[in-house]
């Protein structure tokens, strides 16, 4: 499994989870807003101080994104493109992002893959406050409130990223964590459920950076630094199974099954876990 030396020095804890009591929201987002704001808005309504979110259609114009790209210098392991804003409607096949706060204000962190006016299918980190929504989706997002997520200095990475604190609370129905860089992803999450009971479990929305990506169908994007979000991810008798979009250099997007042990986290990846019913 390849690792990348990061700028800072490593965190002794490599992956941060806590246990929670979730909620579900569903809702529209609205046409001629900013993206920002009309998918945080039901959320802070609903007091939830993290989240996660996902939907799939929709359509956004203007719309400006950036994608993984080379370190300018070696402060940081990777960085990214300058923003992009393709003309005409970008209509978006599926997003996924972490609910949170910057500054006192809420925010989001979203990864998704979409298709331009041209007919290109392309991948990346989207701007939201700078992305207005054109046609409408509909949203599932699965949040809670004994946890907050907040953006905060992380010296490892030389980023500002999002960072679940609190505490746990017994016999949760949710986890949210946060996996640090060279830790692979499958494991991360297996040990996740691990720590907090769950034998059975789905993932809901998530997303974050591998360094590159290995799929099981003999597939690999070599980049250094990828963004990816989860099409659909399963804990199963504690064994995790992750379905990836996977985002390189070009804005290419590549999509399968990871193969364990061979999945890298990059900078950083945010998890929800729910717990399944029995």
């Amino acid at each position: 499994m390849r690792t990348l030396v990061q700028p800072g020095p490593a965190h002794p804890r490599r992956v941060e989870s806590f246990g929670v009591r979730a909620e579900t929201l569903t809702f529209s987002l609205a046409p001629g807003a900013a993206l920002l704001d009309t998918a945080t808005g039901p959320l802070v309504r609903a007091g939830w101080r993290g989240g996660t979110l996902s939907f799939t259609g929709g359509a956004c114009d203007p719309f400006r994104y950036v994608m993984p790209g080379p370190p300018d210098d070696a402060s940081h392991v990777a960085y990214f493109s300058a923003p992009r804003e393709p003309r005409g409607i970008t209509r978006i096949e599926q997003a996924n992002a972490t609910f949170g706060w910057h500054e006192g204000k809420p925010y989001l962190h979203c990864h998704a893959a979409w298709t331009e006016s041209d007919g290109a299918r392309r991948g990346g980190h989207i701007l939201p406050g700078e992305t207005i929504v054109m046609e409408p989706a509909t949203v599932h997002a699965w949040g809670f409130s004994e946890v907050a997520i907040e953006t905060a200095a992380d010296p490892e990475t030389n980023f500002t990223l999002f960072q679940p604190t609190g505490h746990s609370i017994p016999d949760p129905s949710a986890v949210i964590a946060r996996v640090r860089p060279n830790e692979d992803i499958t494991a991360a999450v297996e040990q996740i459920a691990a720590a907090h009971g769950i034998a059975n479990g789905t993932i809901r929305g998530s997303l974050g950076s591998l360094i590159g990506a290995h799929f099981t169908n003999a597939t690999i994007v070599p980049d250094n630094a990828t963004e990816v979000l989860v099409r659909a991810g399963r804990v199963t008798h504690g064994t995790a199974m992750l379905d990836l979009l996977v985002v390189d250099g070009k804005g290419h997007v590549h999509e399968g099954v990871l193969t364990r042990g061979e999945n890298p986290v990059c900078i950083t990846c945010d998890l929800v876990l729910t717990r399944d019913e029995p």
